[in-house]
């Protein structure tokens, strides 16, 4: 590997994980209390699930992005990339942040559309690349049936 994709690999790992950081603010202040006050579902995963997950799932994202910077750069794709993650983003803050699981689930919808198309435009550069967020849009179908849940039960 060449120095010029060590560096694109590194950065596409941070970048990912920067969005995870800046959630992570937004949440850190209502999972110890708004959130374990809510009532869950039966299928409410235990909260130690929840960090390794999303770990895994960033660094997938990561690779994932590293892909496709280093095959045939792409603009749409890697804006839908960039859209979909800032919209993981601001799901954190709308649920967690603003304690509005209405508003998240709303907004999680256009998550998982948008995760949906990062798919369908890195398939076409790189296939790898797009099987690598299929676990990312399982889990964020997974967590819109939970968050809807929640909703609904509070």
């Amino acid at each position: 590997m060449n120095l010029n994709k060590f560096w694109k690999l590194i950065i596409s790992i941070i970048i990912p994980f920067l969005a995870s950081v800046i959630g992570s603010l937004f949440t850190a202040s209502s999972v110890s209390t708004w959130y374990v006050e809510l009532i869950k579902p039966s299928f409410n995963p235990p909260s130690w699930v929840f960090g390794p997950v999303w770990t895994i799932l960033y660094l997938f994202m990561g690779i994932s992005l590293y892909l496709v910077w280093t095959s045939t750069f792409n603009k749409k794709a890697i804006t839908f990339f960039g859209i979909q993650l800032t919209l993981n983003v601001i799901w954190s803050i709308l649920f967690f942040g603003l304690q509005q699981p209405l508003f998240a689930f709303i907004e999680i919808i256009f998550l998982w559309v948008f995760i949906l198309l990062t798919i369908i435009y890195f398939y076409k550069i790189n296939k790898t690349a797009s099987y690598l967020l299929m676990p990312y849009i399982l889990w964020v179908t997974f967590a819109a049936v939970l968050n809807l849940a929640i909703f609904l039960l509070n």
